[in-house]
């Protein structure tokens, strides 16, 4: 089974699990009147343009006849214009800016102000006021993530086409001539055979050549996947060849046929993949999971499970891959003691027991909470430190279900055995040494 992909896309799916628990927080934030401002500037835009709108904006709210109304939209409009000021230009993704008066759950007013670049470009311009922040765009960033790879091939010519979302791109195309099959008999019909299948190779093979100058930037494959489409046998040909680049093999997720060539046939696969297209994120996570749980059917010990034991493999730096529930409901607390002890805590909720097992051993020391933090927003930031790739999982397939369920949905794919109960019992005589 293959490895699941180093680097950037681990790195993009972080900022996807991220962008998804902002867009959580944006929704649930709700203000008085009309005081939640919600700014997208596209790439390529000017600041100053965004500048002046926001001025004008500020001379028509003046006029609000509710007091309490027109300060708080004022104050917002204000707080956008600081927060834009630190931009010289547009980033080359774009400028999300959110900012409001929110109420928080205990009544309490309490000013929000985000500013950042998206992790991909987003081609949305958006000024609004109301009394709840706008994210529809941010969603629409995390449906079209994936980039495909498109190969439309017939007699006349191919297409090289890329698609992310709903925006799709003709990268290149080229025509060819291959001679037709006909019916001149004797002897020259060996050689005129001979000749158009020489053809036929060469064109197979620029076609395998030019598709490794376009999927593949830096030794690395730039698409999720390959969909191979035309309308004779060529796709195929081209799908078992040893000429085309073995990456890229791995990489074909569909062959279909299509009736036509060129762009009229890359619309018409697009139409006849969507469905496969859209399970990919899906299938990806499937088989991430099935070889976490190959892993433990052949008994390998190159697994573990929970909190405790995946944190103990991380700090022996013995974490390949961590895979972690996206909605993981755990907190992490630092608690310190009045002597300078630190003791940190994973859980739900902190309980006075937990604060009181540490104060009776330690001839209760008070302890006092010094850091609160999600727990994934800490794994998101360090797993980099222990050398480990972060993967995300939901629980909308059955092995993802099977996973946060049976699992706790939390557990790593180690590079070598660890054992766990030898770790433990070495820690409880560490304690032992310690009294």
């Amino acid at each position: 089974m293959s490895q699941p992909p180093p680097g950037n896309d681990a790195e993009k799916n972080i900022e996807i699990w991220k962008i998804k628990k902002l867009i959580k927080r944006l929704e649930l934030a709700r203000g008085n009147g009309t005081s939640m401002i919600s700014l997208i500037i596209p790439p390529k835009d000017q600041v100053s343009r965004a500048a002046k709108m926001l001025a004008e904006e500020y001379g028509t709210a003046s006029n609000i006849k509710s007091r309490v109304n027109r300060l708080s939209v004022l104050s917002a409009i204000t707080s956008t214009q600081q927060r834009l000021k630190l931009y010289s230009k547009v980033p080359p993704n774009g400028l999300v800016i959110y900012c409001g008066e929110i109420i928080t759950s205990e009544g309490k007013e309490r000013k929000l102000n985000i500013d950042f670049e998206p992790f991909k470009p987003i081609n949305t311009s958006l000024y609004l006021c109301d009394n709840k922040f706008h994210t529809e765009a941010l969603s629409e960033l995390l449906e079209s993530d994936s980039k495909f790879g498109f190969i439309v091939m017939d007699g006349n010519g191919a297409l090289f086409g890329t698609l992310s979302g709903n925006t799709r791109e003709i990268v290149q195309k080229f025509a060819v001539d291959l001679p037709k099959k006909h019916g001149r008999g004797g002897q020259s019909a060996l050689r005129f055979a001979r000749l158009r299948e020489e053809k036929r190779h060469n064109y197979v093979r620029k076609v395998a050549e030019l598709a490794v100058q376009n999927y593949i930037t830096a030794d690395k494959v730039n698409v999720s996947g390959l969909i191979l489409a035309g309308s004779a046998d060529f796709k195929s040909e081209l799908a078992q060849s040893d000429m085309f680049d073995q990456r890229l093999q791995a990489k074909i997720i569909k062959v279909v046929d299509v009736s036509y060539g060129g762009e009229n046939g890359f619309n018409q696969a697009i139409e006849l993949s969507a469905e496969t297209l859209s399970n990919v994120k899906f299938i990806q996570e499937k088989k991430l999971i099935n070889k976490y749980f190959d892993e433990i059917s052949q008994d390998t010990g190159r697994v573990c499970y929970g909190i405790d034991d995946t944190l103990k493999a991380l700090e022996l730096g013995a974490c390949e891959t961590l895979i972690v529930f996206e909605n993981l409901d755990v907190t992490r607390w630092v608690l310190k003691a009045s002597n300078g002890d630190e003791i940190i805590l994973h859980t739900n909720k902190l309980q006075e027991q937990d604060r009181s097992k540490f104060m009776d051993k330690e001839s209760s020391q008070e302890m006092e909470v010094s850091e609160q933090q999600p727990f994934l927003e800490w794994l998101a930031e360090k797993y980099k430190d222990f050398g480990a790739t972060l993967e995300f999982v939901s629980d909308r397939s059955s092995e993802g279900n099977q996973f946060v369920k049976g699992f706790g949905g939390i557990g790593a794919i180690l590079r070598y055995k660890v054992n766990f109960e030898q770790l433990a019992e070495l820690d409880d005589e560490d304690e032992f040494y310690d009294d």
